[in-house]
């Protein structure tokens, strides 16, 4: 069976883009192969040095993962900085990486244009870590987004080097992957691109927020004052809206609302509560999930441990043949 490997931030909630994108595909994939999702604290820090609560971070994307269906039981999910496997590999990794193809990674370029006051060296090394974060499972496939393509080529290139330095065929390559072809995109309230924490507080609709939280954003939603012909074509931050009743709502329902633009008689006041009343129903199982299981120390405590506990068995694996390979003996 493949091995899957997949990384999650560990700031933020997660929203109905993060849903209805990654989440329900590792929730496919967790079923066909054997999937590694990790909560990225360490990955944080190159940003976020002195994090004002990193642990209720972590907590809060375990708990909402699980929410959200990863079974602990299928796939292993675990907090990266419980693995100390992954920095020792980061460690080896980083003796073949060289400055300048760090430096022209476009992520360290953006960031430095972005932060100039932390230009720190886990900053610059973090593709090395990323790499280790896939190569300690000798993973194969790696769900990735567009911006992470490169990071992704790098990790090849770094196992690549290794072999080549050791002359062992020890890393397999990874590659992009992901489970289905048409990826759903959920578009932001602002009607300006996809739905995101970066975008601002009221872009996104989160999984854990409360109905008359949902309400008050997409009420607030950006609209235009209505179609002036019969079947036009939508502004955007307009479709914005159509494309979340799509996801969230029936067939029927966009239909209706459909129809109603088409002849210029929709009312959007109308529209937007529908859209929120079914993005309520939508994500109640889930608001339920996350307040049960954030109040379950116990079962937090045990799904960490046990995640922990069958990381390191691969990674400590994958650290002795390092070892062994680069040519570490114990006297």
């Amino acid at each position: 069976m493949e091995t899957v490997v997949s990384g999650i931030r560990s700031t933020g909630k997660l929203h109905l883009g993060n849903y209805y994108g990654a989440i329900q595909n590792f929730i496919k994939m967790q079923h066909e192969y054997n999937c590694y999702f990790f909560i990225a604290d360490l990955h944080s820090l190159t940003t976020h040095p002195t994090p004002a609560d990193l642990h209720g971070n972590v907590k809060q994307v375990l708990v909402e993962y699980l929410a959200a269906g990863i079974d602990p039981e299928r796939a292993t999910i675990y907090i990266q900085s419980d693995v100390p496997e992954v920095a020792e590999l980061y460690l080896y990794l980083n003796m073949n990486a060289y400055l300048g193809e760090l430096e022209r990674a476009t992520s360290f370029k953006d960031k430095v244009r972005a932060n100039p006051d932390n230009v720190n060296a886990g900053l610059l090394t973090y593709p090395v870590l990323m790499a280790a974060d896939i190569l300690i499972h000798k993973a194969t496939k790696v769900p990735v987004g567009k911006d992470q393509e490169q990071h992704l080529e790098m990790s090849r290139t770094f196992g690549n080097r290794f072999n080549r330095l050791y002359n062992h065929e020890y890393f397999p390559e990874p590659y992009a992957f992901n489970y289905s072809n048409n990826l759903v995109k959920i578009p932001g309230l602002d009607g300006k691109g996809k739905m995101g924490k970066s975008e601002g507080e009221g872009n996104a609709v989160y999984l854990s927020d409360s109905p008359e939280v949902i309400r008050k954003k997409v009420m607030r939603a950006v609209t235009d004052s209505g179609p002036t012909a019969e079947n036009q074509e939508k502004p955007s931050e307009i479709q914005n809206l159509f494309d979340l009743i799509k996801v969230v709502s029936t067939p029927d329902t966009y239909q209706h609302f459909d129809e109603l633009y088409n002849k210029c008689q929709i009312r959007y006041g109308d529209l937007k509560k529908q859209l929120a009343e079914d993005m309520i129903i939508g994500t109640a199982p889930i608001r339920e999930r996350i307040n049960d299981i954030a109040n379950d120390q116990a079962y937090l405590r045990q799904v960490a441990r046990f995640g922990a506990a069958k990381a390191r068995e691969s990674a400590s694996k994958t650290i002795r043949e390092v070892r062994e390979i680069i040519g570490f003996r114990n006297f």
